[in-house]
């Protein structure tokens, strides 16, 4: 799956939280925690703004996107969404197991604690710099 299929899949869920902290240093928060994450892989990949990462297994296909918005001077709003489908009986009953249960929101909602706790203390002198800006071809 790429980036372009992932507004097909069926939403999910979302989760908000705002952190005392510039767009850079949730960023690098953000790709700290979700470094090495098992069973993703990154679909999209804008620092200080959209992290999209995508997955599958047979009981379903998956794409938890984070959105990075800035909300007031020094703080940003992050939201983690997901979007999945869940495909026959067995997708069904995973589906039941994991998002039935209030698992996966629990998760997600860790997730974002975990970023907002982590994110004001910062990673050294980096804390305070401005989010990295991607570079355009001109050619």
């Amino acid at each position: 799956m790429d980036a372009t299929e992932i507004p097909t899949l069926p939403f999910i869920d979302e989760h908000t939280t705002t952190v005392e902290a510039n767009a850079a240093a949730v960023w690098r928060e953000l790709d700290a925690l979700m470094h090495g994450a098992r069973g993703f892989r990154v679909a999209v990949s804008t620092p200080g703004h959209e992290l999209a990462l995508v997955g599958h297994h047979p009981f379903s296909t998956y794409a938890l996107i984070f959105h990075l918005d800035e909300a007031t001077s020094g703080h940003t709003r992050l939201t983690a969404q997901t979007r999945a489908r869940f495909p026959g009986r067995a997708g069904t009953l995973y589906r039941r197991l994991v998002i039935g249960t209030g698992g996966h929101a629990l998760v997600v909602r860790h997730m974002l604690r975990r970023v907002r706790k982590r994110a004001p203390q910062g990673r050294g002198e980096l804390r305070d710099q401005p989010p990295p800006t991607c570079r355009q071809s001109t050619t």
